[in-house]
């Protein structure tokens, strides 16, 4: 498990919830030296008072513990609980998953073997929401598991979305991200988490799949038209 939060977002942090180091210690339950410490990188953040941090200075869900181990043991409920879990209203009716970092959930996804296409079409919406999530951490671990193709799709898509709504500045973001995996893009044909499609499909999905998951070379039709939060 990693850490994304350092000393800089730990400072602005508190001082954005309007807070002393002293109230703020006395608020987490340690002593004013030791947030002191923590606020100068000289001592870790563990993983019980970083979500208490979290909590407390209202840092959202990518200050949340990053987590690799994750990738490859979630299924399709368990997926869709985390991103009800962030605010997907694709989900709204599903309540009780703990949050999780974005990129933990995004990972996991694109490392599963077989997910529901309801669930596929969320993960767009998610870098779109949190497109300022720790990229160089989601990339590297991408790479590690040769699923930057999937990524660079759900990006692909997630940038479009963007562009759509007049967004420019996060377009931009993604944009950079997208080019960091085309770099490392990969010859070899794969699906979009649909590892069980029948030759027949496969072989549909060839000829009729869209110019973006062409380039991506997955097998897949997702498109942004077909994104309900595109619009």
């Amino acid at each position: 498990m990693e850490t994304s939060l350092d000393p800089e977002q730990l400072r602005s942090g508190r001082r954005a919830a309007g807070l002393t180091q002293q109230r703020a210690a006395d608020r987490l339950d340690v002593s004013q030296a030791y947030l002191a410490l923590l606020e100068r990188g000289r001592r870790p953040v563990t993983a019980r008072l970083r979500s208490r941090i979290v909590e407390l200075y209202r840092l959202g869900p990518v200050a949340l513990p990053l987590d690799s181990q994750m990738a490859g043991s979630w299924d399709s409920p368990r997926l869709a609980a985390g991103l009800a879990s962030l605010g997907y209203a694709g989900f709204r009716q599903l309540a009780g998953a703990d949050s999780q970092n974005p990129a933990n959930i995004l990972l996991a996804a694109l490392a599963a073997n077989d997910v529901e296409v309801r669930v596929i079409e969320a993960l767009p919406w998610l870098a779109v929401e949190h497109n300022h999530l720790d990229w160089e951490w989601l990339i590297r671990e991408a790479k590690l598991r040769d699923l930057q193709n999937r990524l660079g799709f759900i990006v692909t898509l997630a940038r479009q979305v963007l562009e759509k709504r007049g967004d420019d500045r996060a377009a931009g973001r993604l944009r950079e991200v997208e080019e960091i995996l085309d770099r490392a893009r990969l010859v070899r044909e794969d699906t979009l988490c649909q590892a069980s499609l029948s030759d027949a499909e496969r072989h549909w999905l060839r000829r009729r799949r869209p110019s973006e998951a062409s380039h991506w070379n997955l097998l897949t039709d997702l498109k942004v038209q077909r994104l309900p939060y595109a619009a």
